[in-house]
């Protein structure tokens, strides 16, 4: 009997998640939905903003960057905002309490026409919960990256994706950042194809 590999069946693991959400047609519409209301958000004149926890801030912070720096090649900057500052993070924190760091954001950045990427694995971070309560009051579209079934947000956000079969917070996120990178390039590919040329 072979030994148990446990690095192959990580990996083994990992593709099988990403086939699952491959073959999920909701899964892929709403990845194109996302990536038309971003593109729709820019035109617009508005900005994107993003928060999560733990390593879901960390994408939430990639998919801020991606727009304000380069993706594939040189272009203008584009407006996006994640919710990381860990001094105003501490202080709402403090003053508020933890439920209230994201929303406590959105109130004070968020407008009609912007739109809030909200990241959750669980679905049920009460900040996240709070964030988008605050976003559609102001007017501020969501979307939801969640996981395990999408938990309270699927049904809050505007436009929730799901990643399907994965029942731990890293196979979740590892579908998260590459949601997160295909919708930076088809956001890219229409505003400037010249960069796929």
């Amino acid at each position: 009997m072979a030994k148990s590999d446990p690095i192959r069946q990580s990996f083994r693991e990992a593709a099988e998640t990403l086939e699952a959400f491959l073959a999920d047609a909701d899964c892929l519409a709403h990845v194109q939905q996302f990536a038309e209301l971003a593109r729709d958000t820019f035109k617009n004149g508005g900005r994107l903003l993003s928060c999560g926890n733990g390593g879901s801030m960390c994408d939430a912070m990639h998919f801020a960057e991606e727009w304000t720096g380069r993706f594939r090649g040189d272009r203008a900057a584009l407006p996006a905002l994640a919710f990381s500052d860990p001094s105003q993070l501490t202080c709402i924190a403090n003053d508020f309490g933890y439920d209230e760091v994201f929303a406590r954001s959105v109130e004070a950045y968020g407008n009609e026409g912007d739109l809030l990427l909200a990241i959750s694995t669980s679905g049920n971070s009460p900040n996240i919960l709070r964030a988008v309560e605050v976003a559609r009051s102001k007017g501020v579209r969501t979307v939801g990256l969640l996981g395990k079934g999408g938990g309270q947000l699927r049904d809050k956000v505007d436009l929730s994706i799901v990643v399907p079969r994965a029942t731990t917070s890293d196979r979740i996120q590892e579908l998260h950042i590459k949601v997160i990178h295909i919708v930076i390039e088809a956001v890219e590919r229409e505003l400037f194809p010249g960069n796929y040329a």
